[in-house]
């Protein structure tokens, strides 16, 4: 392929050729791998060339088990919102909420009145 892109005429890639062509490398080398090793999971996984930073997650849920697209973590307040987190990767919503509660007191001098969250928030040491 590079002795291909050398050539007159191959050798002029547009940007979004150019961030292509590396993504392709890559899943080529991932799918390799997991041919190799005879798996089916690699650290960082593509699964779309022209969005390669889109991670699968999986969510074991009963309409799709893997999701796409950011997971994100927020806080409301007062109708307002704010982006605790925002990550390509999964992350455990529990470890993340002290640290949340922590941001709340840095950007209002007080600690909220209450945290309502969902029941996995309440465990960090479980594995998700």
């Amino acid at each position: 392929m590079d002795q291909l892109l050398s050539l007159e005429g191959h050798g002029v890639l547009s940007r979004r050729q150019s961030q292509n062509l590396e993504t392709i490398r890559v899943l080529y080398q991932q799918q390799k791998t997991m041919y190799t090793l005879k798996t089916h999971q690699v650290d960082d996984r593509i699964v779309s060339i022209s969005q390669p930073h889109i991670r699968p997650i999986v969510r074991g849920k009963a309409k799709a088990a893997t999701e796409f697209g950011a997971k994100v973590a927020i806080s409301m307040v007062n109708g307002y919102i704010y982006v605790d987190e925002l990550s390509w990767d999964p992350f455990n919503e529990s470890v993340n909420l002290q640290q949340a509660v922590e941001d709340y007191k840095k950007r209002f001098g007080y600690y909220p009145e209450a945290v309502l969250a969902d029941q996995i928030y309440r465990n960090p040491d479980k594995p998700r």
